[in-house]
This record gives C-alpha cells, sequence and structure tokens, in this order.
C-alpha cells in the first residue's frame, strides 16, 4: 500500500527548491507531483521549444536527463532526516524509445537505499504508466556531513 499524498504546503516548498530555485528546471518548466518517503514523481510539459528532432516533434533526450536526475534528487531529499547538500555522483540512463510528440513526460524515482555517505536511487522516465517507459536510470548521490553551525557544509 502506498502512502498518502504528501501536504500541499510541503509539495509547493519542494517545487519552490527543486524546480523554481534551479533556474535549468525553471527552463524546462519542471514540476514535482509527489514527494513522499523514498519516493518522488516529477514532469517536463511537452513544449515545442524542448524538441529534439524538429522532424518527428521528439523532446531532446537533455530534457529527459534533467528530469530524472532532478526526480532522483528529490527522492534522496525524500529520505534525509536533516536537509544537506546532495551531488549527483553517477546517473546512467537507458533511453528505451523516443516520447511521443504533444505529451508530457513524467519520472518516478526511488531511493532504495540511504548509507552515510551515499545514496542509491532507480527512476523510469514515461509518458503513460511507469511499467511502459521511455527510460530507465539508477544513481548514486553524495550526501555532505552537516557542517559546523552557521558554517557551510
Amino acid at each position: 500500500m502506498e502512502p498518502p499524498p504528501p501536504s500541499d504546503e510541503l509539495l509547493a516548498r519542494v517545487n519552490q527548491a527543486f524546480c523554481q530555485g534551479i533556474p535549468h528546471n525553471r527552463a524546462l518548466g519542471m514540476r514535482m507531483l509527489r514527494f513522499d518517503p523514498g519516493l518522488a514523481v516529477g514532469m517536463v510539459p511537452w513544449d515545442e521549444r524542448l524538441v529534439g528532432n524538429t522532424e518527428l516533434r521528439i523532446l531532446h533526450g537533455g530534457a529527459i536527463t534533467t528530469l530524472l536526475d532532478a526526480t532522483c534528487g528529490a527522492a534522496v531529499f525524500s529520505r534525509l532526516t536533516t536537509p544537506v547538500p546532495i551531488a549527483t555522483l553517477d546517473l546512467r540512463i537507458d533511453y528505451l524509445g523516443p516520447a511521443a510528440p504533444d505529451r508530457d513526460v513524467l519520472a518516478r524515482a526511488e531511493c532504495y537505499k540511504l548509507t552515510r555517505n551515499v545514496a542509491f536511487v532507480r527512476a523510469v522516465a514515461y509518458q503513460g504508466a511507469p511499467e511502459d517507459p521511455i527510460a530507465s536510470a539508477s544513481g548514486t548521490f553524495m550526501i555532505s556531513s552537516p557542517g559546523p553551525a552557521g558554517g557551510r557544509p
């Protein structure tokens, strides 16, 4: 059984930090739709400006990569008890098929293992159902140690 959705206030804060606070994510129109412990769902709306193949009107793979990376990062943050900076150490993406034109792309990421310094994440990008992905990803993220009071980690 899946946990209940987060409060509107929490989801608004996540969107402010991940989607509005990061210029590249903001430029893509990205937003987070779900933010539960260990799980995040993000979305990039289809936009003509993001097309990589003008003949087929397919979204550029860079937009999908950014969506997967940000959604994985959100899943890591959802597991942390204290917010600290994180950084992508490794992100492997397998593109399984093109995104259909004129349709939003979603990503579902799960942080399945969290250690003191590294988080492990799996994700899929999809347009219909997560069980029919257009890309899959696995990643590792560095977790910073909290620094001294008032200092930067």
